[in-house]
């Protein structure tokens, strides 16, 4: 925002302004895009996690997303989550237990999900163990495919898969669309999220 304010030459507070409205009429129009498809259900939709931080590595966010395989964006629930590999350790001695709250956002993704999706729709992800009880849960009815993850290239910060076909593409490719829009979402950034609501 500071650097959009210089090059513009307009105050900050402008920038943040603005911004905070193009979000508002963002959500408006998504939500005018989901009440359009309650009278044609989805009956095909990918989901999964993607991983970014919040001020530290030391504090992991979850993004948990859904998409249609015409790449329209169904959900988006953001949810904190502990430190896990080498930064466990450090995590917890430098800010202490950290909840883990993915299952509480798969449950809210889900539930925004079934009036738009059809109960026996066709759910694909990889092969996340806490994927299927929460599917379960709140589409009874529904088949859910699971793929092998795969090696991420460098392109698309790891969420587009190396060579072969992709099964997940649609979902992948706006994952790494996610991040290469979204600078706070970059796996290397000197932006950094501040708050996970925002």
């Amino acid at each position: 925002m500071r650097r959009s304010a210089l090059l513009l030459g307009v105050h900050r507070v402008t920038v943040a302004r603005k911004l905070r409205f193009l979000g508002i009429q963002a959500r408006g129009f998504h939500a005018r895009f989901l009440e359009s498809l309650r009278n044609s259900p989805i009956d095909h939709v990918q989901f999964d996690d993607m991983e970014t931080f919040e001020h530290s590595k030391m504090k992991p966010l979850s993004i948990s997303l859904a998409v249609s395989t015409s790449r329209k964006i169904l959900a988006v629930e953001v949810s904190q989550m502990p430190a896990k590999g080498l930064l466990a350790k450090r995590a917890v001695k430098k800010y202490g237990f950290r909840a883990d709250h993915r299952p509480k956002a798969l449950r809210k993704m889900f539930a925004t999900l079934q009036p738009i999706v059809s109960p026996s729709a066709l759910f694909e992800s990889d092969q996340n163990p806490a994927y299927p009880l929460a599917l379960r849960k709140a589409f009874p009815d529904a088949i859910h495919k699971t793929t092998l993850s795969r090696r991420g290239c460098v392109v698309g910060q790891g969420e587009l898969k190396r060579g072969k076909w992709d099964p997940l593409f649609s979902l992948n490719h706006t994952a790494g669309m996610f991040r290469a829009n979204v600078n706070r979402l970059f796996r290397r950034t000197w932006c950094t999220t501040k708050k996970p609501s925002a």
